[in-house]
């Protein structure tokens, strides 16, 4: 008798764990962690001996943006975003790689992107962006136009710019 009511109970708390509830909060309900920023639109960084590509570029208003770093150089590199009470960092670089950094530019004004590793930012590897406006939102439809790069600068006017 106690085999059958085991048999039968076990489906049923299965089911019962299945049918857990969700929050819909869009945070992951199950660990408690908040959700990962959505990034406004990303920006192209290049690197490699010894210069950032492109050495100054600027969006239109602070907000959470993605940085596609690439190592097109022979050595490793990193990449450090610093400015206005805000840093991160990527880690080592290998050459011929890349990856993504996402970053919340908090306040208009100015950032300096350099490479940490061995004086490298003492040789040229820096670059400056730019933040201007001061909101921290796209526009109501949000969508821009995509940054435009003339003689090594990209301008954007922020938004998604996908």
């Amino acid at each position: 008798m106690r085999r059958v009511v085991l048999v039968l109970l076990a489906p049923a708390a299965l089911f019962a764990a299945g049918c857990g509830g969700n929050s819909g909060s869009g945070a992951n309900a199950t660990t408690g962690q908040a959700a990962a920023p959505v990034a406004k639109q990303t920006l192209k960084v290049s690197e490699k001996e010894f210069s950032i590509t492109p050495a100054s570029f600027t969006v239109a208003k602070p907000g959470t943006y993605s940085f596609a770093v690439s190592n097109d150089g022979k050595i490793a590199h990193a990449l450090v975003i610093e400015g206005q009470g805000s840093e991160t960092k990527t880690g080592t670089i290998a050459p011929g790689s890349s990856t993504r950094l996402v970053m919340k530019l908090p306040k208009a004004g100015k950032y300096e992107l350099y490479c940490p590793i061995d004086g490298h930012r003492g040789k040229g590897m820096r670059a400056t962006l730019t933040v201007q406006g001061a909101g921290s939102s796209p526009g109501m439809n949000g969508t821009s136009p995509a940054p435009t790069t003339t003689n090594g600068t990209t301008t954007s006017s922020g938004g998604y710019g996908y």
